[in-house]
């Protein structure tokens, strides 16, 4: 009996020891059972967060309905605030003529760029904000008087061009054959402004305009400098073009090209590139050198664009008036010099800038007319003319100076497209 009962109590033990494990893995099928759910919501939540992020980092498409909704309004306010600064510009222009000053400030337009620059313009190009507010500045002042312009032309000429750039489309821009008429026509009174050539960084000086600097008593009062690109274009193809016609100055600037790339062509020279481009346009076989905007005036393709040898070619243009400048910070003051004809007075003269260190920027010498022997000097520098240092050495040279002009103080310009 007592085998017995031992039997049965070590049975029993090793049921309880059986059990333990058991209901260890029940109690963990019951933990894993009742977890599940918590990990699918948690899934979930991660699959919204992440949704949520990718709609965040990437911009929603908008109708374009929505898109032409919004720019109607954009358009809408945009007219309405030029029209407000039309009228604000009126009023500032309309207070200038009653203190009878000219309505073209080259100071002012000088200011409104630096302004504009300034200002971030995003994907609008800075030349572009500026053919705006030249124009409405432009259209401003032909509702107060029409400025009159006179320019080397004809129409659509590289002097037209930046007559454009300078004055707008609003002023009256009239084209005459020679820059001596642009001169005469200013002088008279028959015109507000004129703008010749004066200077070319592949060529150098225009003779005829500095000539005319020394026959009347005319001012600089502004500049223009273009970046010029020259084409040739024609209507007939490449390879039957036998003449090229275009002003000397073009010419001479696509010199090396034309040797190259048009050797058995013949070349012409005409008064303007514009009168090339209509002779180009009536002559089968011709073709022209002249801009991309005369290729369109007068119907023609360009065959060739950018031949200019010297691909940073600039043309100075100045600007002539009556109208004293302030200055800018950022000025040019030109300079008609004659000194006695004698060893070392050249050297001796240009101390008074070496003195007030003054940058001198262009020199240019011609002889004089008539029997007196000697030569007259073109010369600009740096500064303005009511700046201290620059009134020094004005006051220096003049006590060694035979003649001296001072032809106009001016802000500076940056060449434009």
């Amino acid at each position: 009996m007592a085998k017995k009962r031992a039997t049965k109590a070590k049975k029993s033990k090793r049921v309880k020891k059986a059990a333990k494990p058991a209901r260890r893995k029940a109690k963990a099928r019951g933990r894993s059972t009742k977890s599940a759910p918590k990990k699918v919501v948690k899934k979930k939540v991660a699959k919204k967060k992440a949704a949520s992020k990718r709609s965040s980092s990437s911009p929603r498409k908008t109708s374009p309905a929505t898109i032409e909704t919004k720019l109607k309004k954009i358009d809408k306010d945009l007219v309405n605030l030029l029209k407000q600064r039309a009228d604000l510009t009126v009023r500032q222009l309309e207070a200038r003529q009653e203190s009878r000053q000219d309505l073209f400030d080259p100071v002012a337009e000088y200011e409104l760029y630096q302004r504009l620059d300034a200002e971030d313009s995003g994907a609008v190009s800075t030349a572009a904000v500026h053919a705006v507010f030249r124009e409405l500045v432009s259209a401003a002042r032909a509702r107060i008087k029409t400025v009159r312009v006179v320019y080397l032309g004809p129409p659509f000429s590289f002097t037209h061009l930046a007559a454009i750039e300078r004055f707008g489309h609003g002023a009256d821009l009239i084209p005459v054959n020679t820059i001596a008429s642009v001169f005469e026509e200013v002088n008279r009174g028959h015109a507000d402004h004129g703008i010749v050539p004066i200077e070319n960084s592949t060529d150098g000086r225009i003779v005829d305009t500095l000539d005319m600097f020394t026959r009347l008593p005319l001012r600089i009062c502004g500049e223009v400098q273009m970046s010029v690109h020259h084409n040739l274009m024609s209507r007939s193809p490449r390879s039957e073009i036998v003449e090229v016609y275009s002003k000397p100055q073009a010419l001479s600037q696509c010199r090396d090209w034309l040797a190259r790339n048009m050797p058995r062509a013949n070349l012409h020279e005409v008064t303007s590139t514009s009168t090339a481009a209509q002779l180009a346009r009536d002559k089968p076989g011709a073709a022209a050198i002249a801009s991309r905007q005369a290729a369109v005036q007068y119907d023609l393709q360009i065959v060739a664009e950018r031949i200019e040898d010297n691909i940073h070619n600039v043309t100075r243009f100045a600007i002539i008036g009556d109208e004293p400048t302030r200055p800018t910070g950022h000025d040019r003051t030109a300079l008609l010099l004659q000194i006695p004809h004698s060893p070392g007075s050249l050297s001796e003269a240009l101390t008074a800038f070496k003195r007030g260190k003054i940058n001198l920027t262009w020199i240019e010498s011609f002889p004089l007319r008539g029997p007196e022997m000697g030569y007259l000097f073109f010369l600009d520098f740096e500064g303005h003319q009511k700046e201290p240092r620059i009134k020094k050495a004005l006051e220096d040279l003049e006590k060694k100076a035979v003649r001296m002009e001072v032809l106009g103080s001016y802000p500076r310009s940056e060449p434009a497209e």
